[in-house]
């Protein structure tokens, strides 16, 4: 499987059914497992045997769409959470503790910016925000002696910058720290970007993965490349014995290629038990067997959007890396040479007003505080999803009060763009 298509792999991947089993992924809705002794269910709290005991931690349903994820983004172990939060949260917390500090561009979903911002400073977790476009000179600066990670999205919520991936990589390494990267707009169909450096890759997989606005779930994939024990003083949860599971140290026991994923189940999935239902597994791998037909469509109609608004008067800036002139145009081509995502951001004469004006005329695109969809929809960040952000940081993080993010969905892009035609005028 690892030498087909992406295509094959949405498809196939992550499930091969025995002879007489079920074509389709079974969705196992079941709580709990049997076990015939008390031994072998032992054997698997000792991590010493592979299987299930408790959905709370684990489930075969969830495990059969994890490993379709992970052969997508070219992983070597993945997980399923129950949102792309808490996705972000176990990537980070997974090696992170009281006493540490991320470096983290300023350009995220506003979601991900006041977890890191807020919640985790509660945690005693410190962070340093940089611009997307930091030099190396600049990112260099950012680091601590207890730097533990380095974060960024590969195409911003709702900023639409791209992250220079290799660049962030590069200097991540060389502090002897991971890149996690949230790959939720592009999805491994556009970008791939363990291919690019990154070590963790994470997905709100409600978004283009489910593409159908059924099911809220999240993704974490290992590239399984970062040398944990190379590093082991900045890891003790990786690199030394954890008191909490019989004393397994994780890198030594299950390698790069299977220690963050193990000890995020084992540890923080039992803690935390952020898992996704079977039921949103099901639907999310249904969602993921149409994902590299859906991409194309949503690219296209996100230009042909972008397009028709950078020649409309009334637009003072229109955002999207496929189009020539942006100001991620040059660095898309390289990471993003099919196109990125549906997404287009645009910001009105007139700022906030202007833009709560022209979503109130919209027909055919709905308001709604989702993106990446089926159907078209719109919001205003800085009174939805970064409302919790003060002006200043909205500025920092490349969205002005006034800004639209309009999620182009499968219709026909001339109803699209006749919708925002009649709304502006």
């Amino acid at each position: 499987m690892s030498n087909n298509g992406i295509g094959t792999k949405c498809v196939q991947a992550g499930y091969t059914p025995g002879n007489g089993e079920p074509r389709q992924i079974p969705i196992v809705q079941s709580t709990t497992f049997k076990y015939d002794t008390s031994e072998d269910m032992g054997k698997l709290f000792d991590l010493e045997a592979s299987g299930y005991f408790y959905t709370r931690l684990q489930n075969p349903t969830n495990d059969y769409v994890a490993a379709k994820i992970a052969a997508l983004e070219g992983g070597t172990a993945a997980m399923l959470t129950s949102s792309g939060q808490a996705a972000n949260f176990f990537a980070i917390f997974n090696i992170c503790e009281c006493g540490s500090h991320i470096v983290a561009s300023s350009s995220i979903y506003g979601g991900t910016f006041n977890l890191i911002e807020v919640t985790l400073k509660k945690m005693g977790i410190d962070v340093t925000f940089v611009d997307p476009n930091a030099s190396e000179a600049e990112l260099n600066a950012a680091f601590k002696e207890n730097t533990r990670a380095v974060f960024g999205e590969t195409i911003a919520n709702p900023a639409l910058t791209v992250l220079d991936i290799e660049k962030f990589a590069k200097v991540a390494h060389e502090h002897g720290v991971p890149l996690i990267v949230d790959n939720t707009f592009p999805t491994p169909v556009n970008c791939r970007p363990i291919e690019w450096g990154a070590d963790i890759v994470t997905h709100s997989t409600t978004k283009y993965m489910d593409g159908h606005g059924a099911a809220v779930g999240g993704c974490i994939v290992d590239s399984g490349k970062f040398d944990w024990m190379a590093h082991a003083d900045k890891f003790p949860g990786l690199c030394t014995p954890d008191d909490s599971y019989h004393g397994i140290t994780y890198a030594e026991k299950f390698g790069k290629e299977g220690a963050f994923i193990t000890k995020a189940t084992a540890q923080l999935m039992r803690d935390f038990g952020c898992i996704q239902s079977p039921q949103n597994a099901f639907l999310l791998n249904l969602g993921l067997e149409s994902l590299h037909v859906r991409m194309p469509r949503h690219v296209e109609n996100g230009l042909a959007v972008a397009k028709f608004l950078s020649e409309q008067p009334e637009v003072k800036k229109v955002t999207y890396p496929g189009l020539e002139g942006d100001d991620y145009y040059e660095i898309a081509q390289k990471y993003l040479p099919n196109g990125g995502c549906g997404v287009v951001s645009f910001e009105l004469e007139g700022g906030r007003k202007a833009a709560e004006s022209f979503m109130k005329k919209l027909k055919l695109i709905a308001i709604e505080t989702h993106v990446a969809d089926a159907r078209s929809c719109c919001l205003n960040p800085a009174t939805s999803t970064h409302r919790q952000m003060t002006d200043e940081q909205l500025e920092a993080a490349g969205i002005p009060a006034g800004l639209i993010r309009v999620s182009c969905g499968l219709e026909d892009s001339a109803d699209l763009i006749a919708d925002i035609a009649q709304a502006l005028k």
